[in-house]
């Protein structure tokens, strides 16, 4: 496996009711870990990859239990930052028939949010680094952890480090805090090598309006020159628990597009977005062809669904049965 990723982004407790309860219907819930950016990281170490974490957690049994569990997944993560303060957290009511899920956030004020910028070490971070993936959920948290998302593809970019971004556009944290989402997001995207976004992400940061995904891509390869490749999913939703997912990559040269894959029953969709971006980072880190990289996202995505929790609990086996049809007969 080549390459090293450092992944930068705010790690959470997830709290969810109950099979498909309301939110408190019953006083109990399921906990799992979760953070867009560490799900990333946990399918990329979960596929052999050397993955770094870089965030900030509270000194108590909540932060020594989230850290444990990534390194238990084999995350390092000695550029985890620990003292006082709070673990930020969410809640998720997950739907059923016509009812979609639901997620209340709890994160303000987190130990993360209120990290100062200049308490990392970007120069240190990414020394012997060879990408740097980062969400936009990162500088959406705060203006602390903004001013570091900003610095930290500075840094990148000066080391010569690739800089992975997911869109992953969140209005209401940054309406929490007045902050500039489509400016900032457009900033971080200078930088970008690989991003993860849809014409919807493109039309936000660019302030244009497009007619279809491919021109809003190719209106992204002319504003942002460092961009070279582009991936993104389509779901269609019968029902909550019946869905279709596809991926598409877009390089300067072409489009290449996945089989859809049809999800019967899906259990938990949540992190899928991540998956299919750590499935396409692995490609590319392993030097697949771009369809045989969108094969691969796409299927880690389609795996996620049916699993529990916010990370990707899969193997690269696993996978590529899913990529090849393989039947459903019980492995022995």
């Amino acid at each position: 496996m080549a390459g090293r990723i450092i992944c930068f982004g705010e790690l959470l407790l997830r709290f969810t009711a109950p099979g498909n309860e309301r939110l408190m219907q019953s006083p109990r819930f399921d906990v799992h870990f979760g953070g867009a950016e560490a799900n990333a990281g946990v399918s990329l170490a979960r596929f052999g990859h050397d993955v770094g974490m870089v965030s900030a957690l509270p000194d108590n049994p909540f932060g020594h239990s989230m850290s444990e569990a990534l390194r238990a997944q084999g995350v390092d993560t000695r550029h985890v930052l620990a003292g006082e303060g709070r673990m930020g957290i969410y809640f998720l009511e997950t739907g059923a028939v016509r009812r979609p899920s639901r997620i209340v956030y709890d994160r303000a004020n987190s130990l993360f949010a209120n990290t100062r910028a200049s308490s990392y070490d970007w120069a240190s971070v990414l020394n012997g680094a060879d990408w740097l993936h980062l969400s936009g959920i990162t500088p959406a948290v705060g203006p602390e952890p903004m001013r570091a998302a900003q610095a930290a593809v500075r840094a990148a970019q000066k080391a010569n480090v690739k800089v992975a971004f997911d869109g992953n556009y969140r209005e209401a944290l940054w309406a929490a805090w007045g902050g500039s989402g489509p400016s900032i997001l457009r900033d971080i995207l200078v930088h970008a090598d690989t991003a993860f976004i849809n014409e919807r992400d493109i039309a936000l940061i660019t302030g244009k309006e497009f007619s279809s995904r491919e021109e809003a891509v190719a209106h992204a390869f002319t504003e942002f020159p460092a961009l070279t490749s582009v991936a993104c999913t389509t779901r269609a939703q019968e029902a909550v628990s019946n869905q279709t997912l596809s991926g598409e990559l877009y390089t300067r040269s072409g489009v290449w597009k996945s089989t859809p894959h049809e999800m019967i029953d899906v259990i938990d969709r949540i992190g899928g977005g991540d998956a299919f971006a750590a499935g396409v980072l692995h490609g590319v880190l392993e030097g697949f062809d771009p369809q045989r990289t969108i094969d691969f996202a796409t299927a880690a995505g389609v795996i996620k669904h049916s699993i529990p929790g916010d990370w990707n609990l899969t193997t690269i086996q696993e996978v590529e049965e899913a990529m090849s049809g393989s039947g459903l007969d019980v492995r022995r």
